[in-house]
């Protein structure tokens, strides 16, 4: 996932040694990767990627899982969250391909939208198939999140009920901290630092036991002839999205659904994330930069949340 991971759990070192979870844990994470990561030739989604057929293939629980969701969300969202936007995330660089040296002009990104649309892609319980030759999936919205909940559901499968699971960022935590104490999680200010050096707390939540996804554009981007290009994209234009949300953080039971919900609301910009959000009564809290700092708006649901 290209990304670092940091579990604390409340159990004895010689439980955890007994219990191999080290292990177990890197055995899972391993087995994520190797369904998902566009990174990996010849993993799962990769070979789907590259299948030049549109008969329906059979694809792993795991994979069929994260799909099952993401299609769900995007159809919640319509379409603002696409798993086939991959080709347009690698137009713009930001996938496993170069960056570009120009920006894409019109007809480029024309003949690239054209492969993208999650009506193109159709799952039926484990088999899945495409319309379209080209059609390319990237669950980088998704996956990682589904990761955290993977190794939290393996963590209580071996009897430890207290622990916080990281990946990356994305979170799910559960019962309490060795001191009695509940987990509480800071949420970073959205400096922009492509470096991550200048990192500093906007806000400090006790999230119970549910799972955190944040996602923002302050870290990754790149700037071109005076202009900042973010890494995520707007289906529906074909390009970064350019409002001045920086920052979404999204509290939900299942970290994979937290992590596709905090792109979604991102891609939608404050207005209208806040109204899907209260729609869909999701604790979401956005962070926005106007001339003056940030802003903070958050649903009623999330205020119950904040320290």
């Amino acid at each position: 996932m290209g990304t670092t991971y940091n579990i604390k759990v409340v159990a004895t070192i010689e439980q955890v040694e007994t219990l191999q979870l080290q292990q177990k844990i890197d055995a899972v994470l391993k087995q994520v990767n190797q369904e998902m990561s566009t990174y990996i030739p010849d993993s799962e989604i990769s070979r789907f990627n590259n299948l030049q057929s549109t008969e329906s293939v059979e694809v792993s629980a795991g994979f069929a899982r994260v799909l099952a969701e993401s299609i769900r969300l995007g159809e919640l969202s319509d379409g603002k969250l696409d798993i086939t936007v991959g080709p347009l995330v690698n137009l713009w660089g930001f996938g496993p391909k170069q960056r570009p040296e120009t920006v894409p002009n019109d007809d480029v990104l024309s003949s690239t939208r054209a492969r993208v649309g999650l009506n193109n892609l159709h799952l039926d319980g484990n088999q899945l198939s495409k319309d379209i030759l080209n059609l390319y999936i990237d669950l980088s919205t998704t996956a990682k999140g589904y990761g955290v909940d993977v190794v939290a559901e393996l963590i209580e499968a071996n009897g430890i009920a207290n622990y916080l699971v990281e990946i990356g960022g994305e979170m799910r935590l559960k019962g309490f901290k060795h001191t009695g104490e509940l987990w509480a999680i800071a949420i970073e200010k959205p400096i922009l630092d492509p470096s991550g050096e200048q990192r500093a707390v906007h806000q400090v939540v006790i999230p119970k036991d549910n799972a955190v996804a944040t996602s923002g554009d302050y870290r990754n981007y790149f700037e071109k002839d005076g202009q900042r290009f973010s890494h995520i994209i707007d289906p529906d234009t074909g390009k970064p999205i350019n409002h001045n949300l920086v920052s979404v953080t999204v509290i939900y039971p299942s970290s994979m659904t937290a992590d596709g919900l905090s792109t979604t609301l991102m891609v939608m910009g404050t207005e209208q994330g806040m109204k899907f959000a209260v729609e869909n009564e999701l604790a979401a809290l956005f962070i926005s930069k106007t001339e003056h700092g940030f802003t903070e708006k958050f649903t009623v649901k999330f205020k119950q949340y904040l320290k």
